[in-house]
């Protein structure tokens, strides 16, 4: 079916019916469900990836890995997120931080550190990881990870006033956080899968 512009006449102009009009009986357009499905596959792989980058830097990854398949099946309404699938991303996530945390406690206490330095290493791991990013992300990365030794020894030596208690506290911090980020990267990638999965169903 065509539309005209300029009467009857022999120079009319014409040009085709719109493509996006339905054409299998339903009130959504074809093409406008392609985009829409486009749209929700690029946030989807853009959060996945971010988000993996974002949990050695100690930001909370995993949680826009979630938001991602949750903007995700909104957008393509739910068709391939199912309620259980929301749960077990929000179950591993919740894993992913407990992990943190208990792997966090372990280290500090093993190398003899003090809650002060647990608090130190975040603050002073978050500072690194915003030095660090005039080298992209290797930067934010390694800044964060020196950042939380620098931050965990001075916490600790502000409460414990020994230096060699203060270095130690400082190395458990930065093993600690690699033990964590590399827990919560292995988590990640599963949610990731799980969203891939959602994508190709």
């Amino acid at each position: 079916m065509t539309h005209r512009i300029g009467g009857s006449g022999s120079h009319s102009l014409a040009w085709p019916r719109n493509y996006c009009t339905p054409k299998d009986g339903t009130s959504r357009p074809v093409c406008g469900r392609w985009s829409m499905d486009a749209l929700a596959i690029v946030i989807l792989a853009t959060t996945v990836l971010i988000g993996l980058l974002l949990i050695p830097l100690g930001l909370p990854g995993l949680w826009l890995m979630v938001g991602g398949i949750l903007v995700y099946g909104w957008l393509t309404s739910f068709r391939s997120v199912s309620v259980a699938l929301i749960a077990i991303v929000l179950a591993l996530a919740f894993l992913g931080e407990i992990i943190e945390s208990w792997i966090g406690f372990r280290y500090a206490k093993r190398y003899g550190g003090s809650s002060r330095s647990g608090w130190g290493a975040l603050i002073g791991g978050l500072v690194g990881a915003v030095i660090g990013v005039p080298v992209a992300v290797v930067g934010s990365v390694i800044g964060a990870f020196v950042g939380a030794f620098i931050g965990a020894a001075l916490f600790e030596y502000t409460y414990s006033r020994h230096a060699g208690v203060a270095t130690r506290a400082g190395w458990g911090a930065v093993v600690g956080r690699a033990a964590a980020a590399a827990a919560k990267i292995a988590i990640g990638i599963v949610i990731a899968v799980i969203g891939v999965f959602a994508a190709l169903s």
